[in-house]
């Protein structure tokens, strides 16, 4: 035990340890007020652990949160982590700093501090339950992405099918026309040959004057179809190579944005939303973890609002108006002081320069008749004397 309780007639000797103090710190107490006061120091333990776990609580979600958009960097992800951890614990110490015993039944506070620590709970609840459904999570974002490439094959055979169309009727016409051409030559030959063996025809084998004529038109047909072939053939070569050209096209986009999917933090929401909305099993569970998560970021106002209020708070309360009042006496005195000073100073100046010019007096009556003296041996105006009189002797206004 770190505290011994003594009669009431002796003085308490109570020494907290650096854990207490620690905690007392975190719950925002002061420590000087807080240690004489023996029932308040378990409640504010019990506060300063409350943000002790909220503190932890969030260093270990954003951590994770950050884990997910730094490609695995955990040092990067764990001094990130801590410093969003740090400003989690300021904002709570902030909240729960404004909560005493005199403005806890005032409802606008409360309802302010309550609506910042619900957003912020909200938001660190996402990292954890992500967490807490890896493997499903990731099993949703796989099918998610490859919904997406559906997608996107989908949008490429809308961009790009015209201009396949365009190219394949190309080649397809002039596939065609040689085709027929060919069937032509094919007709043509069998005729001929037919025509010879007397299986067709004349019924008359060998070459006759009617197998000189078929011969002659099969090498016609022929030859027109070795020609259309070689005209059709660069148009039916620039028909592939555009075909072959678009498909290379449509499968580099594919690939650039299969390299765009990834496994990040806005994907794994999108997946956890879509396993929710799929499975009925999971959305109770999941409001619940949303509840109980955002109750962790609750606790310190909850446990500042909940726990009675002791003699900590009355201390407080009337050592803030000692300080006040001591702070106001001290500057009505100090004002009083330098009221008092300036009074004596002006005092003391007025009564100098009243000697000064009673001292100064005989010496200034001594300098004009000198002055006089040496003005009777010239031949200066008077105008001219007393501007020098006037400027040597006379005295000036004070800016």
């Amino acid at each position: 035990m770190s505290e011994r309780i003594a009669s009431f007639s002796q003085r308490e000797d109570f020494a907290p340890t650096r854990w207490d103090a620690f905690l007392w710190w975190l719950s925002t107490a002061e420590y000087e007020l807080l240690k004489d006061c023996v029932v308040d120091r378990n409640r504010y333990r019990i506060i300063g652990t409350t943000v002790l776990a909220t503190w932890l609580f969030a260093t270990l979600a954003w951590t994770y949160f950050w884990s997910t958009i730094t490609d695995n960097n955990w040092i990067l992800s764990v001094l990130l982590g801590l410093f969003m951890g740090f400003i989690i614990l300021t904002i709570d110490r902030a909240l729960i700093k404004g909560i005493n015993k005199f403005n806890k039944t005032k409802f606008a506070p409360l309802l302010l501090r309550s609506l910042l620590a619900i957003t912020l709970g909200t938001f660190m609840a996402q990292p954890a339950i992500l967490f807490m459904f890896d493997k499903e999570i990731k099993l949703q974002s796989s099918l998610d992405n490859e919904k997406r490439k559906r997608a996107k094959q989908i949008e490429l055979d809308s961009l790009y099918t015209p201009r396949k169309n365009e190219f394949a009727n190309r080649k397809n016409d002039l596939q065609l026309q040689l085709n027929t051409k060919y069937q032509d030559v094919a007709t043509a030959r069998q005729a001929f040959v037919s025509e010879i063996d007397g299986t067709g025809g004349s019924g008359k084998i060998g070459i006759k004057n009617i197998a000189q004529a078929k011969k002659m038109e099969y090498e016609k047909i022929d030859g027109e179809f070795k020609l259309l072939q070689q005209q059709y053939k660069p148009a039916i070569a620039k028909a592939d190579s555009s075909l072959y050209k678009i498909d290379a096209q449509m499968q580099l986009e594919n690939e650039v944005f299969a390299g765009f999917l990834n496994n990040g933090f806005l994907t794994r929401i999108e997946a956890l939303s879509n396993l929710v909305k799929g499975n009925t099993a999971l959305q109770f569970r999941y409001y619940l973890i949303i509840v109980i998560l955002m109750l962790i970021e609750l606790m310190p106002v909850l446990a500042k609002t909940l726990i009675p209020a002791g003699t900590y708070d009355e201390k407080v309360r009337l050592r803030e108006e000692l300080e006040k009042e001591i702070a106001l006496s001290n500057h009505t005195k100090e004002k009083d002081l330098k009221e008092l000073y300036n009074r004596l100073a002006t005092e003391n100046d007025e009564a100098f320069l009243y000697q000064f010019f009673e001292l100064s007096k005989e010496e200034r009556k001594r300098k004009m008749k000198e002055g006089l003296e040496r003005w009777g041996k010239t031949e200066q105006s008077f105008d001219g004397f007393w501007v020098k009189l006037k400027r040597n002797i006379l005295t000036k206004q004070e800016n």
